[in-house]
């Protein structure tokens, strides 16, 4: 593993994702890639092999974004992707309600793997791919807290259209095997070892 200069470039507009890492007392710098993932499609190829190439696509680009402005920071980029695998289907962020229901729909009552990758990458074109995914269980929703839940618009921005934290504190039946911050969008136990140089000095 390449050690992480600092400082930690975040490239990404997820506000969870900057959460978990000021809880961790991870500085960062906010600079989200202007990449639009939603166009692009999978393929045939394995969630993981595809959420670390959209997490290498972000962290590219944001290079490409400091480099067009002569921008050199001599820090290290972090970039990362998070979807849901429900049989063969990949879920990632809703599109709009529509799509944000028929996720919810699809994930009750049933087991789906949450799939988070992410890419380290510096200026010295070094680059670093981890994944991590959980198994969460979903139980029985009804129709009226689903439509209340989507009428809500809580589900904005987030891989299968919830938030794991939100949904247990809201009372959904929802049961996380594996690491929950990778549900929420960072593998946060196999990622603390290697901030550890990065931490402030009072985490």
């Amino acid at each position: 593993m390449m050690p992480l200069r600092p400082p930690l470039i975040l490239a990404s507009r997820s506000p969870r994702r900057r959460e978990m890492l000021s809880r961790a007392g991870v500085p960062v710098d906010v600079r989200p890639a202007d990449l639009d993932d939603g166009v692009l499609r999978p393929g045939r190829v394995p969630p993981e092999q595809w959420v670390a190439a959209l997490a290498w696509f972000k962290a590219r680009r944001v290079a490409e974004q400091l480099q067009a402005t002569g921008e050199q920071p001599p820090g290290t980029i972090m970039a990362a992707d998070t979807i849901c695998a429900c049989g063969e289907e990949l879920l990632g962020q809703p599109r709009d309600r529509n799509d944000a229901r028929r996720m919810i729909q699809r994930l009750r009552n049933a087991v789906h793997r949450t799939i988070t990758g992410v890419c380290f990458y510096d200026l010295h074109r070094r680059r670093v791919l981890l994944v991590d995914a959980a198994t969460v269980r979903m139980g029985a929703i009804s129709d009226e807290a689903i439509e209340t839940y989507v009428q809500s618009d809580q589900w904005r921005g987030k891989a299968g259209g919830y938030n794991l934290r939100e949904r247990i504190e809201a009372g959904w039946p929802i049961e996380c095997d594996g690491d929950p911050a990778t549900v929420m969008g960072l593998p946060m136990r196999r990622l603390a070892p290697l901030f550890a140089g990065l931490r402030s000095p009072q985490a």
